[in-house]
Formats: structure tokens, sequence, C-alpha cells
């Protein structure tokens, strides 16, 4: 068990890790070389370029200003410095509440740790249950006398504990209900300033039923002038082109390697040469442009026949599409609504911008949905189970004692009191953050397999179930598993009756263990954050072996996004930490506000300088972080009423009882009020912005602009720069494969419905295609 003098060390380590980590980083920072790796996000935008100094040619690489280096935490003011409303236009409403998260998390836990340090601490530092309860096998240290373990059991001390309690429980959802008001309203904000975009007038449309007498996009054009015929526009039937998609890429790369040689012909003035054997290793020795012009044409007559060849066959058409109407308002009707008698068909919803849609996912049909995700259900669920497997081993090794015996032989180095404090202090923190290196990579696979169709909900999905995990094995696994081995002494002898008593006397005691993995994980990690060591290095090999064009620069120092299914769960983890331990052991609160303070300063700036979010969801993620941070308090509740029952204070739990109630509550009185904000776009909202912008524009035509907006992005980049006509071409073929005569000859002039899909498709003469007779 980590004693106050463990946590000390531990923590000056970290705090000294972090200070390296950046100071170092205001030095790479300053470096001309290093520019683009700093600041992507301003090159990205055409706002920056690479810096000039004059004078000797090591100026180029290093920076000899010695007066930039003693400024080298200016950083943090700037990061500070730009108000909320310039950086929504700036990085978007997603990473602007985003950075509200570690916001919310000072708010709440900055007043609850004066008031559990003020009230708490000197109860349970003045009492003495550690002493009186005689458990020999039971490691205790002086942090835990500060903790609710040192409570006598039976005493009327506790009532403190309650009291506090319910503070922290409405101070809690005084803030998350602040929060939920001001986040809602800036969505509604958001969307009502925003400029004019396709997924606005859009909708997507899945499982769409075959018909023996029509196409998909004949059946889809009928379906919605029948049902939506003042609104409907157009529409995009999506197409299966991963064979496209790779010979796009194929050309793409020969591209860039055909503009190397040019470039390197116009450096030297010799013809670059080529082997065209295996990796260019062996074969024959050729003109290096000659033979990249030769592919890249051939690829180009591949491309176009492959091109024609999804556009023209119908297996190539998968039962999916985009729907675009008129106005917002008919867009906002259909997504909010069912479209026919059976629920399963015709399924519409919001359009993701184009960015955000996963087009790999949009033609799974709705029964196979059902099925993938009982598949991952029950795939993450033994993922959950045997990872307590892990966890057990490191509970079991996070000790001196657990190290003494299983190694001996080690005894005479790890008695050393610095290296001793050092194993206490970051031992289990890293072992544990070791384990969950490769786990978002497996979850994102996972919700993919279950077939979301925008990144956005892939992400959401991702991150919910990271939440999950960390709350079992991290949390749970930590305490219960932890418990029970190094307890296990304990329980073989002593009479039945104790066990509670251990138990409850045990769990507080994890503290430790959980500040230094907050150290470890949040102070050193947020600090390596901001370093980016290994966006750094990568940036630096691909400029100096792969990078050939300046478009092959721009993606070598693409920085990415902040990665909402690996940041929010984390972050979820610290409130979990800090309201489960603010009335057990307040030692820890702490530690969780340096952490919330530390990481809204590295990231604002991450989000200034480097980020590029790659959708825009209009922060549509905020209910998930809502109801994680009530479940949260929910826990917390729950451990404290146990911890009582455990100390014999039965006769108090009954108080408690009625927080988790409340807490109920409040989160259904929230999700009733705001959340609808997030998941339906309000009629009168989509009026007033339809009527604006007729005012405004009212020679727009929208139907140019949501042509070809959601057309599978292989289509335009199977396009080359000289091939407007072919552009041109494909989107006059996408509008007339919209307006089609019916080919079912045998309802002319009644709008019966096909046998199949249950739609009502009339056949339409050339005059009346606009409005159809019901």
């Amino acid at each position: 068990m980590a004693t106050l003098e463990d946590i000390g060390v531990a923590a000056g380590l970290n705090i000294l890790s972090a200070f390296i980590f950046f100071v170092a980083f205001a030095i790479l920072r300053l470096q001309p070389f290093n520019d683009r790796v700093y600041f992507p996000k301003w090159y990205l935008k055409g706002l920056r370029t690479d810096p000039v100094h004059g004078g000797a040619f090591v100026r180029k690489f290093v920076n000899l200003d010695w007066r930039s280096y003693i400024r080298f935490l200016n950083w943090m003011p700037a990061a500070l410095r730009m108000p909320e409303p310039e950086l929504i236009d700036h990085a978007g409403l997603d990473s602007a509440v985003y950075l509200r998260i570690y916001l919310i998390g000072l708010k709440i836990f900055v007043p609850i740790a004066f008031l559990a340090w003020a009230v708490l601490v000197p109860v349970n530092s003045t009492s003495t249950g550690l002493e009186g309860a005689k458990l020999d096998n039971i490691t205790s240290s002086d942090i835990d006398k500060l903790s609710i373990s040192n409570v006598h059991s039976e005493s009327q001390r506790f009532w403190a504990h309650i009291v506090v309690a319910y503070a922290f429980t409405f101070w809690t959802c005084y803030i998350l209900k602040r929060e939920y008001e001001k986040v809602a309203a800036m969505r509604l904000q958001f969307l009502a300033a925003e400029k004019r975009r396709p997924d606005q007038f859009t909708v997507l449309i899945k499982n769409i039923p075959p018909d023996p007498d029509e196409s998909v996009s004949e059946l889809v054009e009928h379906f919605f002038l029948v049902n939506h015929p003042d609104n409907y526009l157009t529409h995009q039937v999506v197409y299966n082109a991963n064979k496209l998609s790779k010979l796009v890429k194929k050309k793409k790369k020969l591209q860039n390697w055909l503009v190397y040689y040019q470039n390197k012909l116009e450096r030297t003035s010799e013809r670059p040469q080529v082997k065209t054997g295996f990796l260019g290793l062996c074969g024959m020795k050729v003109d290096a442009i000659d033979h990249h012009n030769t592919e890249i044409d051939r690829l180009s007559k591949e491309i176009a026949l492959e091109r024609d060849t999804v556009t023209n066959d119908s297996n190539s058409v998968i039962p999916a599409a985009f729907v675009s109407f008129k106005s917002r308002w008919g867009a906002a009707v259909c997504a909010q609504t069912q479209q026919t008698r059976n629920p399963t068909l015709w399924l519409s919803e919001w359009a993701p911008e184009p960015r955000d849609v996963y087009w790999s996912n949009l033609s799974i049909p709705y029964v196979s949905l059902s099925i993938r995700r009982l598949i991952i259900a029950v795939a993450f669920f033994f993922l959950t189970f045997f990872f307590m497997i892990p966890i057990a081993i490191v509970q079991s090794l996070a000790s001196i004692d657990g190290i003494q015996k299983r190694a001996p032989w080690l005894d005479p180095i790890i008695n050393v009191p610095f290296i001793k404090s050092f194993i206490q202090g970051f031992l289990p923190g890293i072992a544990l953050k070791l384990f969950l290196i490769f786990l978002p990579t497996i979850l994102m696979i996972m919700s993919k397999f279950e077939g979301f169709g925008s990144i956005s909900s892939l992400e959401r999905r991702s991150a919910s179930r990271y939440y999950l995990f960390n709350l079992v094995n991290i949390f749970l696994g930590n305490i219960l598993t932890g418990t029970a081995f190094e307890q296990l002494d304990t329980f073989i002898h002593q009479p039945a009756n104790e066990y509670p008593i251990t138990i409850g006397t045990a769990i507080p005691l994890k503290a430790s263990f959980f500040i230094t993995y907050i150290m470890v994980d949040g102070w050193s990690g947020i600090a390596a954050e901001v370093l980016m060591l290994k966006p750094l290095i990568i940036y630096h090999l691909k400029n100096f072996f792969l990078v050939k064009t300046e478009k092959d620069r721009e993606e070598a120092m693409d920085p990415g996004s902040i990665g909402f299914n690996t940041g929010e769960p984390r972050i979820q983890l610290y409130f979990l930490l800090g309201l489960v331990y603010a009335a057990v052991t307040p030692t820890v609160l702490p530690f969780i506000i340096v952490f919330f303070g530390l990481a809204y300063v590295v990231f604002r700036h991450q989000i200034i300088n480097v980020y590029n979010q790659e959708y825009e969801s209009g922060a549509a993620f905020w209910p998930d972080v809502h109801f994680r941070i009530i479940l949260a308090l929910i826990v917390s509740q729950i451990v404290l009423m146990g911890l009582l029952t455990t100390k014999k204070a039965a006769s108090s739990t009954p108080f408690l009882i009625v927080l988790p109630i409340l807490t109920i509550w409040f989160h259904r009185y929230c999700k009733g009020r705001f959340e609808s904000a997030f998941v339906k776009y309000p009629l009168q909202e989509a009026m007033m912005k339809d009527t604006l912008e007729r005012a405004t524009e009212p020679n727009l035509n929208l139907k140019a602009y949501l042509q070809n907006a959601y057309v599978h992005p292989v289509f335009k980049a199977s396009l080359g720069e000289d091939d407007d006509e072919d552009e041109e071409a494909i989107s006059l073929k996408w509008e007339t494969e919209s307006i089609v005569p019916t080919k079912r000859q045998s309802r002319k002039n009644t709008p019966l419905p096909s046998r199949i899909s249950g739609a009502s498709s009339p056949s339409l003469p050339d005059g009346s295609r606009n409005r159809p007779e019901p």
C-alpha cells in the first residue's frame, strides 16, 4: 500500500516528467523545421507559411533567438486568449463543446474539494477507526487516515458524510443543468447561424425494398413524389464502388510518383530511371516519367470503364439513397417521421454531412443490423469479462509484497527507498495503461461491424463501450478484484460476520492506486499530448523518405482530430473517480482538479493550432456526456450507501436512498427538457431559416447545389483535373436518372402500391411530374 511518502515521490516524479515534456515542447515548437508539426491547422487553412530566417544556413533549421526561449510557457495564456465565439468559428462547435467537459470538471470539483477538505478531512483524521479495527492483514498508510475508513463503526460522524453527499449531489446536478441548457442553446444558435450545408436539406433513406418493376433510383423518385410532392427535390442513390476506389488510390499514388520524377528532372536535368519489377528492385530499367505516364493512361481507361460499369449495373446500387428537399422544413418533416406502415422499410434519418458519411455501412439490411449488434454485444461482454484476468494480475503485482513473493531476488533493489517509491507510484498506472493501448482500435472495429452510417456515430458508440469498459475493468476491477486478492488471507482466517467490515474498510484504501493512476495517465499523459512526440517523428520520417509533392507534405502533417472515442471516456473516468471518492477519500480531489485544469489548457492549445476536426455534428454527443456524469453520480451514492452499511450505520442509510431516486428524476427531467435539441430539428427554426434564405437569395439554384453533394467520393476522385466535361456528363446522367419514365406499364394512371414495396409510385407524364395526382 502506497504511503504518503510514496505518493509524494510519485507526485514529484510526475511533476518533473510533465515539466520536462513542457520544456521539450517549448523548445521543439520554436524550431522552423517543426513548425508544420505544431501548427498544422493554420497551414491547412492557408493562413501560415514556413518561417523564413535570413542569414546563416543553420537558421533555416534552428531558432537562434535566445529571447524566445525565455518565454517558453507563453503558449498557455495564448491558448486561453481566444474567446469562445471565435473558437467556434475557428474550430467548430464540436471542439468548443468538447472543451466545456473539462470546464465542467473544474466547476464541479473545485467547490466540492473545498467543502470536503473543510468538513470531511477533519472528521476523518480525528478518528481512530483503522487502529480500532485490528485487521492485521489489511495494510494502511497515513493517507488512509484521511478517508472514511478511519471512522469508527456506528459513529455519529457519518452524518457529516451524508449531509456532504447531499451537497455534492445538488451542486453537481445544478452545474449539469446549467451546462445542458447552455450547450443546447449553443447548438440551436449554431444551427441557426450556420451557413448553408447539404445535410440541412438531405435525409438518408435506408432499407429501400426491392421492386421487380423499377430500379432503386426510379423507386425512390416515385415514392417521394407521391408522399412528399411539395418538398421533394432530388436524390442520389448509393453505389458499391470498392473496386473503383482501389483503382483511384492506385492512380493517385502513380501521379504522386510522376510529380516526384518530374521535379527530379527539373533539378538534375537528367531523365530518371526506374525498374519495372517487384517494388522497383528488379526488372528492366525504363524511363520513369514515360513509364508512369503510360501506367496512368492505362489506369485512367480502366477507371473510366469501371465507373461506367458501376453506374450502369443495377447490382452495384445498394438499397440506400440520399434524398434532398426544397427546404429545411421539408427535410425535417421527412427525417423525423415514419414513412410507411412497415417501420423496418424506408428508414429515414438526418443525413450526416458529406465528410461524415461512412459509406461502407450504408448497404447493410435492417435484419442484418440486428444480428450484427447481437453478435457484438456478446463479443463485448466476453472482452470485458476476460480482461478482468490481466487486471487481477496487475493488482497482485502492484505492491511491494506481490513483487517480493514472485521475484525474491529483487529484494536488495526494491528496498532502496527511492526505487520502492518509484515502483509504488508508477508501476500500477503504467502497467494498466499498457493493457489499454489496443482497446480503442478493437472497439472501433466492433462499432464498424455493427453498421453505423457516419463517423460521428461510430465514435459515439465506441466511446460508450470504452466508458463501460473503464467502469467495469479499471474502476470496479481495481477495487473488487484487487480487494479480493489482497484480503484473501484475511477472509480465510476471520469469522464470516466480519467480511462486510473488511470490505468496507478496504475499498477506500484503493484511493492510493487511483491517485498514482491519475498522475501517470492524467498529468504525464496530458503533458505528453502537447509534446506530440509520435506525430513529430512520423512527420519527419515521412518528409524525408516519402514526401514527393506539396500535397504529400500536407498529408504527412495531417494531425487528425481530437479522437472523441478515446478522449471523452477517459475524461468520464476522472468524473467517476472524483465523485466516488469525494465523500470517501477527499485526498483524491486535488489530483483530479490538477488534471482538469491542465487538460483544459493543453487541449485548447491543440484545438486552436493542431487538431483539424474531420466532421461537425453540432455537439450531438452532449446527451451522452450528461448521462455518463449522472451514472458516475449514482455509482458514488451507491458506494457510499454500501460503505455505511458495512460500518454498521444502517440506520442512516435510508437517508441516502433518496439521492439515487432524485438523481434519476433529475436525469429524466433534463432528457425531456433538453435532449430533443440534439436529436431533432425544430420545424419553427427550419421555417425561419428557409424564409430568411428565400428573402436574401431569391435566385438560389438549390438543385444545382445539392445535385452532387452526396455523390460517392470515389466518383469525384476518379475524375482528373482535365475531366471537367466528364464530370458534367456524369452530373447530367445522375440528374436524368432521377427523372425517368415509369416501367410499370399496367399502372399508367393509378398509383397502386408495388406488390413488394407497398409504396405508391405512379407513372407520371412529363408535364405533370412536379405535382402528381394523389
